[in-house]
């Protein structure tokens, strides 16, 4: 019997990756900024630029926190084991590109439905290589060590972004 999978989901479901609580939350904030995505290009093709640019905006606001959490928690562990450093440094580089990007997004250029298009394809292709690689090697590398870092660069993070009372 052949099954098929559905979705990033249910694949994920079968390796195991979602078991793993600080990939689960990762992998579904790549599925927020997925589905973000989607509602970029729909924006965009019905001629809703506002709109596309509205949540261009909440993409980036995403991305930020995300990479932070990805860099100072897996990225960082993978690193420190000595294990797939090219990988990790190729995607860390990618997180400097999308950040270039977005800081130069020119919403009056004649080419920023180009622009945009672009990046929302390369950072598709970033979370496919994050979620189909880096994420299940992790699970199945990572010691207790690393895992404490994953967890002590999580809860950082979510300290930050919680608003002060």
């Amino acid at each position: 019997m052949v099954t098929i999978l559905n979705s990033l989901e249910d694949m994920c479901e079968h390796c195991g990756c979602r078991g793993v609580e600080p990939i689960a939350q990762l992998m579904d904030e790549h599925l927020e900024m997925l589905e973000l995505s989607g509602q970029i290009k729909r924006s965009l093709a019905a001629g809703d630029r506002a709109l596309a640019e509205t949540k261009l905006a909440l993409l980036g606001e995403r991305l930020v926190p995300h990479a932070r959490r990805e860099e100072r928690g897996v990225f960082a562990a993978l690193e420190e084991q000595g294990d797939f450093a090219y990988e990790v440094r190729q995607l860390e580089a990618d997180h400097r590109a999308f950040d270039d990007i977005f800081d130069e997004l020119d919403v009056t250029a004649p080419d920023f439905e180009q622009r945009v298009k672009a990046l929302l394809a390369d950072l598709s292709l970033h979370i496919d290589r994050e979620n189909l690689g880096i994420f299940p090697v992790s699970v199945v590398t990572l010691g207790a060590e690393g895992w404490e870092m994953v967890d002590r660069a999580h809860a950082e993070e979510e300290e930050a972004s919680t608003p002060a009372h």
